[in-house]
């Protein structure tokens, strides 16, 4: 079992970055594959971007390709999301997600462990 806690959200204005980091409890983090969705207010949860356990593969939704980048420190027990040039559509409850051996997953469903979120809003 793993346990996830997310950090680093916040108020930004529009093209302004933050980073936001998922530490990750237990021994065995660098089998997980690891995920960000978010949620705005009255939507449902989309993904974001995923990582494999190695590291070595990513994938990035198109709405943030190009402006957010997922990577990881095993060492650490921590993946990262680092948002650049922020719009106020990115505004959400950002969340990180877990499932071991896991390859691409973009469902919700797909994963077994989850943040409790962090909130990033955006001002225009």
């Amino acid at each position: 079992q793993v346990q996830l806690v997310e950090s680093g959200g916040g108020l930004v204005q529009a093209g302004g970055s933050l980073r936001l980091s998922c530490a990750a409890s237990g021994r065995t983090f660098s089998t997980y594959g690891m995920g960000w969705f978010r949620q705005a207010p009255g939507k449902e949860r989309e993904f974001v971007a995923f990582i494999t356990w190695s590291g070595d593969i990513t994938s990035h939704a198109n709405s943030v390709k190009g402006r957010f980048t997922i990577s990881r420190d095993n060492a650490k027990n921590t993946v990262y999301l680092q948002m650049n040039i922020l719009k106020a559509e990115d505004t959400a409850v950002y969340y990180c997600a877990a499932r071991q051996f896991a390859g691409k997953l973009t469902r919700p469903d797909d994963y077994d462990y989850w943040g409790q979120g962090t909130q990033v809003t955006v001002s225009s």
